[in-house]
């Protein structure tokens, strides 16, 4: 049976869902990770296995992403095209649908000279937007970029985008969007949510485009471990907003860790209340012990059943 993906199916049923996110390893012990998403499993819909995050080498997402379907879990598998030409691109979409992925997100990939291998030759022989229509062409249409036909039919996938509502200029955010939207984006995940207020901006461009009613829209909301955290994502991270109240909160907090999960929590609680957002990507970096207690401090556990 061609059944749609969980994730899909918890959207299409009208609930707001959840996901979360795993970092491979530097290795092939894959203990941690397991321990990581047997501790989720029933406080979020699926899993995103990162591709290589920030340039770094890491176990392949596909390879986390087929250990967790042995344990009966749902991955996203983040596919970047900094690291293939189409030619691996559609080979390994097809090897990871092959033994059941169905959930895949579609990424630029953050640019080489960020990691550990420095010196390596980024590839970018498609963008993010192509990699999009691609996998969607694969699917609908039955065919390669360059026009060859499947032989099989490729089973039902989900295909995802992310969204940075905090990039300059602004005014071209909604506009991105929307052309991811048109080259086949369903759902899409945002970069972290700390300005709330230019979220909220961001969505109400997002609503007058009728882009809301076109893709399933998941706010990205990371736990604030310590200033020093908040200080590296403020000044580092190209494309993020920590507004400085924020670090200050943080800073005058008794217990740093507790304030930083309180922060998340009244940002998704914030998140429910905004018309066009239909769920949530909780990425817990290096604290993916938390996200138990946020989705269920949220009001969000238990979750939902889907058929």
């Amino acid at each position: 049976m061609n059944q749609k993906s969980k994730l899909e199916r918890m959207f299409e049923s009208g609930h707001f869902a959840v996901s979360g996110e795993l970092g491979p390893p530097k290795s092939a012990d894959l203990e941690t990770v397991r321990h990581h998403a047997e501790d989720m499993r029933d406080y979020v819909e699926a899993y995103n296995i990162t591709d290589n995050q920030t340039a770094i080498v890491r176990t392949s997402s596909i390879g986390v992403a087929a250990n967790l379907i042995q344990m009966g879990l749902e991955p996203i598998v983040q596919m970047t095209c900094r690291d293939r030409n189409r030619i691996c691109l559609q080979s390994d979409l097809l090897g990871a649908a092959s033994f059941g992925v169905k959930n895949f997100l579609c990424l630029q990939g953050d640019h080489g000279i960020f990691g550990n291998e420095s010196g390596t030759k980024n590839v970018f022989d498609l963008d993010s937007m192509q990699l999009i229509n691609c996998a969607k062409k694969m699917r609908d249409d039955n065919v390669f970029i360059g026009g060859d036909e499947l032989e099989h039919p490729l089973p039902n996938i989900f295909i995802g985008a992310v969204a940075n509502p905090f990039a300059d200029p602004f005014e071209y955010r909604a506009l991105r969007l929307a052309k991811k939207v048109a080259a086949g984006a369903q759902f899409v995940q945002t970069q972290c949510i700390f300005d709330i207020d230019r979220f909220e901006r961001w969505m109400e461009e997002v609503r007058k485009m009728g882009l809301h009613k076109k893709v399933k829209i998941m706010g990205g909301v990371t736990p604030i471990k310590s200033v020093g955290a908040a200080r590296y994502m403020q000044n580092n991270v190209s494309g993020m907003i920590v507004p400085e109240e924020l670090i200050q909160r943080i800073k005058g907090a008794e217990d740093r860790k507790k304030e930083g999960i309180k922060v998340a929590v009244e940002t998704i609680q914030r998140l429910r209340e905004i018309e066009g957002v239909a769920g949530v990507h909780v990425m817990a970096i290096a604290w993916e012990e938390m996200v138990p207690e946020i989705v269920d401090r949220s009001g969000l556990y238990p979750r939902p059943k889907v058929d």
